[in-house]
């Protein structure tokens, strides 16, 4: 006896429907995604005061909010809104916020590579020097690596930003006119220029205009003259040295390792995206302004002469191997930047002049 095994489209979804339901019922698989009934909420805190986020961080985070679509929400908060900018790393790690932009220095992350976040002395000359060095040259591996000790926080990424300059009230055209300049500064970069008499203060950010006004402060030695336009700044010092000391500020996302975990992968996936997109928007906005603020802005223009500016580019040789020293770590750091800044000289322009 035959028998036709032939039956319509209808018969088979029938079928393969219910053998579906069986093997769900006999199979253990995965629980899906489902929407929570009201989104995850972060609280951000930045580095930056509300002129400057709007440009460095406000405008990605308005994005990562609006392509979330109501799974997930992140209110962001300026320069020591919720904390002192010296406490924000642990602030992140004991949940008292969710997440922090910064860089590890000023943030006082509890890491031997902190030293080379925010301005790591003559460590890059251009701002594609340094998503380059994290993503080419082996620094993104030694992150992961450093943080991984770290109990209570995951360090996501880093990015760059603008140059290092002198903006001050009295004009600098000489390393002996260094002397005795009171300036708003990172650690690193203040612990390094001391010896040629500069006097670092630290100060909340908001302060720091004030200051100067007052004559507490000389001046900063915080960024490029984007950022000294856009916060005003500007507006209550006379003079920009173009003599850079390091040519990017290195920052970076760091977020609370438990609320990280309790994120979906594709919300996790949409804020690495928000990251990416930042560090994208102030590579062409800070290369943007750093020219355009020196041929319409509103200070004057000062510089040393590159023979005597070298004698600050070989004092930070040595600054690089008394780091080296610190710890092992330090040490494979210090050795890729002399790596990376040798094969950029070898290269030529417009990898490096001169």
């Amino acid at each position: 006896m035959s028998t036709d095994t032939r039956f319509s489209k209808r018969e088979f979804l029938k079928r393969a429907g219910a053998v579906t339901v069986g093997a769900a019922a006999t199979t253990t698989l995965a629980a899906p995604y489902v929407k929570a009934q009201s989104p995850i909420r972060w609280r951000l805190q930045t580095y930056a005061g509300p002129a400057l986020a709007e440009h460095v961080v406000k405008n990605s985070i308005d994005w990562f909010n609006e392509a979330a679509n109501g799974e997930m929400v992140i209110d962001l908060y300026t320069a020591d809104q919720l904390v002192p900018q010296g406490e924000l790393f642990r602030a992140v790690q004991s949940g008292t916020i969710d997440a922090a932009q910064s860089d590890d220095d000023s943030a006082a992350a509890p890491v031997d590579v902190k030293v080379f976040g925010a301005y790591f002395p003559f460590a890059s000359r251009y701002s594609l020097d340094v998503p380059a060095l994290w993503h080419w040259y082996g620094l993104k591996e030694i992150w992961e690596e450093a943080y991984s000790e770290v109990q209570g926080v995951t360090w996501l990424s880093t990015g760059s930003w603008d140059p290092c300059n002198f903006g001050t009230t009295k004009p600098i055209r000489s390393v002996e006119d260094l002397k005795g300049l009171r300036v708003y500064t990172f650690p690193t970069g203040g612990q390094f220029m001391s010896q040629f008499g500069v006097v670092p203060v630290s100060l909340p950010y908001e302060d720091v205009a004030p200051a100067i006004q007052t004559g507490e402060l000389d001046g900063v030695c915080w960024c490029g003259i984007t950022e000294m336009h856009t916060v005003g700044w500007a507006d209550v010092i006379k003079y920009f040295l173009t003599n850079p000391i390091s040519g990017a500020w290195a920052g970076s996302y760091f977020v609370n390792t438990e609320k990280w975990n309790a994120v979906p992968p594709h919300l996790q996936r949409l804020y690495q995206m928000a990251i990416d997109s930042s560090h994208y928007y102030r590579l062409h906005w800070y290369w943007a302004g750093e020219a355009k603020y020196r041929n319409e802005g509103k200070l004057e223009l000062t510089s040393v002469p590159d023979e005597e500016w070298r004698t600050i580019e070989q004092a930070a040789e040595k600054f690089w191997e008394e780091v080296a020293s610190q710890s092992p770590r330090s040490a494979r750091v210090v050795e890729i930047l002399k790596k990376y800044n040798a094969d950029m000289e070898k290269a030529g322009p417009p990898y490096r002049y001169g």
